[in-house]
């Protein structure tokens, strides 16, 4: 958060963060149980989600939020309901359209040639367990997280 400075910052989310309490201005998102929503696994395929339970307080769907930005700050984007915004974000998109299925990457060149770098691989996540804003707000999970980190040092299989 230091890195910000004195940038005015807008956070948009459901829990708050260490981005919430920097934030000069918080626009209250729903939870992903909390809303309808389209979403795209580490497989790459889209996939669908419905709302379980309805968002708390002045809580509201990410994309509502920004339609109703949008209009206020004079340039009000071209939808009004669910719908309406999945077919815009197929125009851009079409993979998005094409539920649970992942499309085969084209390849082409990457990369370029060079020396390899001596430096040992090395895992950038301290603590795979919380890396999301939900479990870095839990204790509990944080207690969890702990137990179990211990439990693999002291039998070997940590890092």
């Amino acid at each position: 958060m230091a890195a910000l400075g004195d940038a005015f910052v807008i956070y948009q989310g459901h829990h708050g963060d260490a981005g919430a309490h920097r934030a000069d201005v918080v626009l209250p998102g729903a939870a992903y149980t909390e809303k309808d929503a389209t979403y795209v696994n580490t497989e790459g395929r889209a996939q669908r989600g419905r709302r379980a339970v309805f968002p708390p307080g002045e809580a509201r769907d990410d994309w509502t939020i920004l339609r109703a930005l949008s209009d206020v700050l004079g340039n009000k984007l071209s939808y009004d309901d669910i719908e309406q915004l999945r077919a815009r974000m197929g125009e851009i998109a079409p993979d998005l359209q094409e539920l649970d299925r992942a499309r085969r990457a084209e390849w082409g060149a990457f990369g370029a040639p060079g020396e390899m770098d001596a430096a040992p691989f090395a895992c950038p996540i301290e603590d795979y367990y919380r890396t999301d804003p939900i479990s870095r707000a839990s204790e509990t999970m944080a207690q969890c997280s702990a137990a179990f980190s211990a439990a693999a040092a002291a039998t070997g299989t940590g890092r």
